[in-house]
């Protein structure tokens, strides 16, 4: 049997432009690039080159793209990579033709886009290839810069990750807190399966194995087994059987992935890949056209 591969990840064109909109809006302020319109006559052209100074995985080239887009339709952009797609230091990702106005006063909101969700998309890839050779996958949480979610969580996919829930909407997690009010992590499955749709996952956080056990006697779809050892999660899978997912999260690191993964769980959730990622450095030059 094969498994289909999945299809590159998308961000909808609306939700680029938008941001970039407001991207733009904020740099250019209230009387525009000053320093550029004082040195750059109206009508000079421009060569740009938007190269990686270090080896990464490259996301947000629409980015890139719609912000020189935005301030001169009239702009050339060539990607010469895809999102996705691993880079060498010093390689050349995309070219930029046209008003030196448009490509200087759009180049800080074009990087800026570009080196942070290139950064998600590398750190990400960095867990990724630590379990390649498990059936484990790392995958986000809720903890990413306010507003910058779907793009951040565009930026995992594009390092081979997952996504976990996008908000409080899409999916059911029930959290220490919510067991506490609601009297338990039997009573707690049972009123969510009462109130969500049928398409709706429930996911519940555990901490022991004791309620591990219950949450399946009541049909989980998904268990978070929360800052367990390596051993418990191995037991955990073994009492499990295949019934439910299961989440392994809590502390995980570069030095902790490999053995958590080991242990046959599904998925291993950390707030690091996007919260933690450093920026991949990307730099433009410009070449004046005579």
């Amino acid at each position: 049997m094969t498994s289909a591969k999945p299809n590159p990840p998308v961000l909808p064109r609306l939700m680029v432009e938008e941001a970039v909109r407001a991207a733009l809006a904020e740099d250019l302020g209230r009387a525009g690039d000053i320093t550029t319109y004082a040195t750059i006559a109206e009508g000079a052209q421009a060569k740009a080159v938007l190269a990686s100074r270090e080896a990464g995985i490259v996301a947000g080239l629409a980015f890139a793209e719609t912000a020189f887009a935005l301030l001169d339709p009239a702009v050339k952009f060539v990607s010469l990579v895809r999102d996705g797609e691993r880079v060498n230091p010093g390689q050349v990702i995309a070219r930029a033709e046209g008003s030196a106005r448009a490509i200087l006063s759009a180049e800080r909101v074009a990087l800026n886009f570009l080196m942070y969700l290139s950064g998600i998309a590398t750190y990400t890839a960095k867990f990724a290839d630590l379990i390649a050779h498990t059936g484990a996958k790392v995958c986000d949480t809720r903890k990413t810069v306010p507003g910058m979610r779907a793009f951040a969580k565009y930026a995992v996919r594009c390092g081979g990750g997952a996504n976990h829930r996008f908000g409080l909407d899409d999916a059911i997690l029930i959290k220490d807190n919510h067991i506490v009010v609601a009297g338990g992590v039997a009573k707690a499955i049972e009123a969510a399966r009462a109130y969500a749709g049928h398409l709706v996952k429930i996911e519940i956080e555990v901490d022991t194995i004791v309620q591990m056990e219950e949450a399946l006697s009541v049909g989980a779809d998904v268990i978070l087994l929360d800052n367990m050892p390596p051993e418990a999660l191995e037991k955990a899978v073994k009492i499990n059987a295949g019934r439910a997912k299961l989440e392994a999260s809590g502390n995980i690191s570069f030095d902790t992935i490999r053995a958590v993964a080991e242990t046959g769980v599904d998925y291993i959730s950390t707030s690091k890949i996007t919260m933690a990622a450093p920026t991949l450095d990307v730099g433009l030059d410009i070449g004046i056209d005579q």
